[in-house]
């Protein structure tokens, strides 16, 4: 009878000793579970943003990652750039003004770009001769495997003469940095080594 009382005993304490290790286990899953579910939740919270509209009530508007947008961003960087860069008018002004928001957007390299066609009396040929250029962008091709980023643009580049219009064919290359936003570079990128590739007339209108 005592050794049988005695295993009963021994198998009760199995049991008990099982079902605490069971307890505790759950007791962790769900410890486990309520700080996951806590930490999603407090990450959902961060990306919510309250504006205040006019002082008067709240807006909810949600946040975005900024890494999504930066592929959009750069190709319209670089093409911001070559609008800016290519587009002259017979305006001495209009041309610095163009060329100056253009080097806000690059480094050294398109300004040396700038100084060597002043040099040959490029932009004063725009002004005495009345000719209107602009360059129409028709892809950006961004490699974004390897930082800095490597660019190539190609484009369509028109000269407006009174007695005719030149189509020229333009490629350039270049490398993209990521920079500080400013409000005379809100994508927040440099271009830099940039380099005309090609530029060759691809065809003459007469008028």
């Amino acid at each position: 009878m005592e050794f049988k009382s005695l295993k009963n005993i021994e198998s009760s304490f199995k049991q008990i000793r099982l079902f605490s290790i069971f307890f505790l286990c759950l007791c962790g899953a769900i410890t486990g579970y309520s700080l996951w579910s806590s930490y999603k939740f407090a990450e959902a919270q961060r990306q919510k943003i309250y504006v205040l509209d006019g002082g008067k009530s709240l807006m909810l508007a949600l946040s975005q990652d900024l890494t999504q947008n930066r592929p959009v961003e750069a190709r319209e960087h670089v093409k911001r750039f070559h609008e800016l860069f290519f587009t002259l008018s017979p305006d001495k002004d209009a041309i610095e003004s163009n060329i100056k928001r253009a080097l806000f957007l690059s480094d050294k390299s398109a300004f040396n770009y700038y100084t060597d066609l002043s040099e040959k009396g490029y932009y004063n040929r725009i002004v005495s001769g009345n000719i209107n250029q602009s360059v129409q962008v028709d892809s950006v091709v961004c490699n974004f495997d390897k930082y800095p980023y490597k660019v190539k643009t190609y484009a369509r580049q028109m000269i407006i003469r009174e007695s005719n219009v030149t189509e020229r064919n333009l490629i350039t290359r270049c490398d993209l940095l990521n920079s500080v936003r400013s409000d005379n570079n809100p994508h927040g990128f440099i271009i830099e080594g940039f380099e005309i590739v090609e530029n060759k007339d691809l065809k003459v209108i007469n008028r």
